[in-house]
């Protein structure tokens, strides 16, 4: 049985037989993991807030070979963010990212994503109510960036030319990105992106959120992403968090 030391975030926790837990994590040095926190039910003297959702901290997990799921050891809890839960537009925020970094992480060392994930956390709990759908759409831009899947913005995504940083563009979701005039025409679909969304897609790509969004422009983003997910990462199962997100429901 192999040990694994390293940082990790809760971002899934339910329970398990009578008197434990399994929490889903994202770790620095294993990616998206599964872990049994046994008897964490029973007593909370053995983990305290480790089981918590959104808690950050320093882990020990035990690893058999051929199975997926891990045993909890020890959770040293060094943040715990509990403003993401004064406030529902924070919490949908958040659950989302996490939706997001469980359903398409990877269960190898990534500390990109890890630290991408963490910091769009923090973002979070200190995001005025207002400003936490911006902060959100930088927040998941950025993991779909980290996973590899970045659009094209300055670039035509079909032949990289290069594209004028004022000019209204053709983004394609098939063909990943922004398009030239050209490329543009002979796209079978697209949306047009003004300038001024495509510098704030430039920003959230590097999780930059900038000023809030106004109401508009905040669903347009979240139809972009949404749109470009379906076209390059799920797999027809929905993103229940994602979708709650998105339409507001509360």
């Amino acid at each position: 049985m192999a040990l694994l030391a390293t940082d990790a975030i809760v971002l899934h926790a339910f329970d398990y037989l009578e008197s434990s837990r399994i929490l889903r994590l994202v770790t620095r040095d294993g990616g998206v993991r599964s872990a049994l926190a046994k008897g964490a039910r029973r007593s909370s003297r053995r983990f305290g807030s480790a089981v918590d959702l959104f808690a950050q901290g320093s882990v020990q997990l035990y690893a058999k070979p051929g199975r997926d799921l891990d045993t909890l050891s020890a959770f040293d809890v060094v943040l715990a963010r509990p403003m993401l839960a004064e406030d529902l537009g924070r919490f949908a925020g958040a659950s989302a990212i996490a939706e997001l970094t469980l359903r398409f992480g990877r269960d190898a060392a990534d500390a990109g994503l890890f630290d991408a994930v963490a910091e769009a956390l923090d973002a979070l709990a200190v995001a005025a109510p207002d400003a936490a759908l911006t902060a959100t759409l930088a927040s998941a831009w950025r993991i779909v960036a980290e996973l590899g899947f970045a659009p094209a913005v300055d670039v035509c995504a079909d032949c990289h030319a290069a594209l004028d940083a004022e000019a209204t563009v053709m983004f394609s979701h098939r063909a990943g990105g922004a398009l030239c005039a050209r490329c543009g025409r002979l796209a079978p679909a697209g949306r047009k992106l003004p300038a001024e969304a495509r510098n704030a897609l430039r920003g959230f790509l590097v999780g930059v959120a900038g000023e809030a969004l106004d109401d508009a422009s905040t669903r347009a983003h979240q139809r972009l992403l949404r749109e470009f997910l379906a076209e390059h990462l799920t797999d027809g199962r929905p993103l229940r968090a994602l979708e709650l997100w998105e339409e507001q429901r509360w």
